[in-house]
């Protein structure tokens, strides 16, 4: 059940880097990770650097790892309404280092757009107050007592979690907080999640950011109406978490959404064990189906107000007949699928970097060359005369007492399939 959260929650990472004391800013950082529900980077304390899974850092120092070219992944809707283009974008709120890079239909589609609109902003101060309020410590100790404490306790360990570090956190997101954690041994990292590096790349280029929800409203979903089904929660988390069957889960979710794989995201219910109790029942619902009604409003008023949104949420908010592209099309907007099949896609590494151009030679004084720099004039054609330039091929040399063929026009057609 839990890895839907990587489809369906959203991932805040790293603190500001404001001038808030360590432990607030400490606090700001992990509750923004838990509340994502695939955590964060726990893993600060060097006595457990053997025993876990490298950072999300130091895994792209991996052989076989490193920056690569994008390639187009996730799910993405182009929907057109009142003469202006908006797009829909699922993504997956963990990732590997080679995903940074969006693919080029992706990073297109971001360019044309006016604002990039996420399910909320994690540099906004609003949003970082309300995460960072403390849970009540009654209501704490209430629901994580006895044995679900031991096991909470034994997982925090395991994950290499700081003893303390998200006790004041509400339980359900001291538990959410692990799920993430669990992938890193498969190359996913909450540091890496898609939201994120299109917020950064929107930023690098001055490009407005809006949240569609508030953190409030979103605390309030994730956590059920009850204690007793906050534990009900909690106890089939740390269930999966035990059995080892999360972090298989996490790899096929990731492998789909990276296909770009619409049709077996649609019939999730089949095989992501999520749906198997009313709790998980109604909290699939409270996720999905009580959210992207507001969704499709936020995004519906930004382009009724002359912004081109290109709005990036969780995959699942895309797929069924309650889906984002479902809701939009009955808003009047032409919608139209442009990254929805499943694809083979193999990112090819960085080419090589062209060497630098030469400096420019410097001014001649008084009509003489400077010390050390010998006159250009005339020695391309002396090495010619040497012999030292020759054609590059037999084709390319005129032959004797006709004229050299004309060169092939260059193309000029550089359009990118939209």
């Amino acid at each position: 059940m839990r890895i839907l959260r990587a489809l369906v929650a959203p991932l805040r990472l790293l603190s500001r880097g404001t001038d808030r004391p360590a432990p607030q800013r400490l606090l700001a950082r992990l509750t923004r990770q838990a509340f994502a529900a695939v955590g964060g980077c726990f893993i600060a304390v060097a006595a457990h650097a053997t025993a876990c899974p490298p950072s999300a850092i130091a895994s792209l120092e991996k052989p076989g790892i490193g920056l690569r070219n994008g390639i187009d992944r996730g799910l993405l809707w182009r929907i057109e309404r009142d003469g202006r283009t908006s797009w829909l974008y699922g993504t997956l709120h963990l990732g590997r280092g080679e995903w940074v890079r969006p693919g080029p239909t992706v990073q297109k589609a971001l360019a044309q757009s006016d604002t990039l609109a996420l399910e909320l902003d994690s540099r906004d101060d609003a949003t970082v107050r309300a995460l960072s309020q403390p849970a009540d410590p009654a209501a704490v100790a209430r629901v994580l007592s006895g044995e679900r404490a031991r096991r909470l306790e034994r997982q925090n360990a395991e994950a290499c979690v700081p003893p303390g570090s998200t006790a004041r956190l509400p339980p359900i997101l001291q538990v959410t907080a692990l799920t993430a954690l669990a992938a890193r041994a498969d190359g996913l990292y909450a540091e890496f999640g898609v939201d994120e590096t299109l917020a950064v790349s929107a930023r690098n280029s001055n490009k407005p950011i809006v949240a569609l929800e508030n953190a409030a409203d979103q605390l309030r979903w994730l956590t059920g109406g009850s204690e007793a089904e906050e534990a009900e929660q909690i106890d089939a988390m740390l269930d999966e978490l035990e059995s080892g069957r999360l972090r298989g889960q996490l790899k096929t979710l990731a492998d789909v959404w990276a296909r770009s794989d619409a049709a077996r995201l649609a019939r999730y219910a089949e095989w992501c064990e999520c749906l198997n109790t009313p709790a998980e029942q109604r909290l699939m619902k409270r996720l999905l189906d009580d959210r992207n009604p507001g969704l499709a409003d936020g995004i519906e008023r930004l382009h009724a107000g002359g912004r081109s949104a290109f709005a990036a949420v969780g995959a699942l908010h895309m797929v069924g007949a309650q889906g984002l592209p479902t809701l939009m099309a009955a808003r009047g907007f032409r919608v139209t699928p442009v990254l929805t099949e499943a694809q083979a896609q193999q990112a090819l590494p960085m080419p090589a970097l062209a060497a630098p151009e030469p400096p420019a030679r410097k001014a001649v004084r008084g009509g003489k060359n400077v010390k050390g720099q010998k006159a250009a004039k005339g020695t391309g054609q002396k090495a010619a005369a040497k012999g030292g330039a020759k054609p590059a091929s037999k084709a390319a040399a005129a032959p004797k007492g006709k004229a050299a063929p004309r060169a092939a026009p260059k193309a000029t057609n550089s359009k990118v399939r939209r």
